[in-house]
């Protein structure tokens, strides 16, 4: 087996190359700036711009499976490009989000769902990976954290069940490798469902710091990640969280089936990552 990965500047695909080349597994990571990757040696590292068909040709040649990431814009180049380079295996890191009503019309979904349709159309064997939300999301509040000791939350009581990080990769390790995982859609979550404000509480505990919870207006928050998030994708989140305040989230038992060990909790991510949050 001979995969490439791509998205390997982030946290998962570059994950998921240490684990594979340290399983002794062929692996080209791959990524629009491969300059600026840092693979293990002896790990190639190739341009592969998802949403720039000229670059698929090479990064495709001479492998047989391939970890994607979510990028709709380039999906039917890819795929033909897949396909003639003999590509027998895709896993799509894809979200959860697909599984609402109408992902079509959900800018959180949309992305997802359409390379789900797009694989679904293609004779190449595909996988399909449903995280919710991730714990690495817990970024996002790092700065104010530091400059203030504040998270302005417009539903501090929306309901999430995050991922580690590397419980994605090592899911990801699992059905890349072993053929009777694969050909199926596995939706993964953490181990609990957690309140947002319940994530900053272990943040604090984690990082030995008081951390306050500051319930703002949608329009606030919106003006706060409008350098960032599209107006769009903005609605959508807080759509979601809307629809998650004081609810629980869903929590599977997948990552367990995949990687063989109880799914990492929120509270571990966070003492991992706890100087993030210190001054």
């Amino acid at each position: 087996m001979h995969t490439l990965v791509t998205g390997s500047r982030g946290r998962v695909g570059s994950a998921l190359v240490r684990l594979l080349h340290r399983g002794g597994h062929g692996v080209r990571a791959a990524s629009r700036t491969p300059a600026r990757l840092t693979p293990p040696a002896g790990v190639p590292a190739v341009a592969c711009d998802l949403a720039d068909p000229t670059t698929f040709a090479a990064a495709l040649d001479g492998v047989d499976s391939v970890f994607l990431y979510a990028e709709a814009a380039g999906i039917d180049a890819f795929l033909a490009q897949a396909e003639a380079a003999g590509v027998a295996h895709i896993v799509l890191l894809s979200s959860s989000a697909v599984l609402g009503p109408d992902p079509h019309a959900d800018p959180v979904a949309r992305s997802h769902h359409a390379v789900e349709q797009a694989l679904a159309g293609s004779p190449v064997t595909s996988t399909l990976l449903r995280p919710g939300a991730f714990a690495a999301n817990a970024y996002q509040w790092a700065g104010a954290v530091r400059a203030h000791g504040t998270v302005g939350l417009p539903y501090p009581h929306s309901h999430t069940s995050p991922i580690h990080e590397r419980d994605l990769a090592e899911a990801a390790l699992a059905v890349l490798t072993e053929p009777r995982l694969q050909g199926s859609a596995y939706h993964l979550t953490g181990p609990r469902s957690l309140t947002a404000a319940e994530q900053v509480g272990l943040l604090a505990a984690a990082s030995g710091r008081p951390i306050t919870v500051e319930a703002v207006s949608r329009t606030a928050w919106k003006s706060s990640v409008a350098p960032y998030v599209s107006d769009e994708l903005a609605e959508g989140l807080l759509a979601l969280w809307a629809a998650t305040d004081g609810s629980p989230a869903e929590v599977t038992d997948a990552t367990e089936k995949l990687t063989g060990r109880p799914a990492r909790t929120f509270a571990a991510w966070a003492a991992e990552h706890a100087a993030a949050f210190r001054d």
